[in-house]
């Protein structure tokens, strides 16, 4: 299953910024995301996000 930054974002929708790397792997884990987006919450380039756009932008270049 490839995971888009559109799925990944309505799994996130509803976080404050700034979050860490961890804490939108728990979040993910939390709210029933799939193995293969938790995969690629783990594999983010940052530990840290300020914005949806950083995290976006972040997303995109693993895709």
């Amino acid at each position: 299953m490839t995971v888009t930054g559109v799925q990944l974002q309505e799994y996130l929708a509803g976080l404050d910024y700034p979050v860490s790397r961890e804490d939108l792997i728990r979040w993910g884990q939390e709210n029933g995301a799939s193995t293969a987006m938790l995969q690629m919450l783990q594999a983010l380039p940052a530990d840290q996000f300020d914005s949806p756009d950083e995290l976006s932008a972040a997303l995109t270049t693993l895709s």
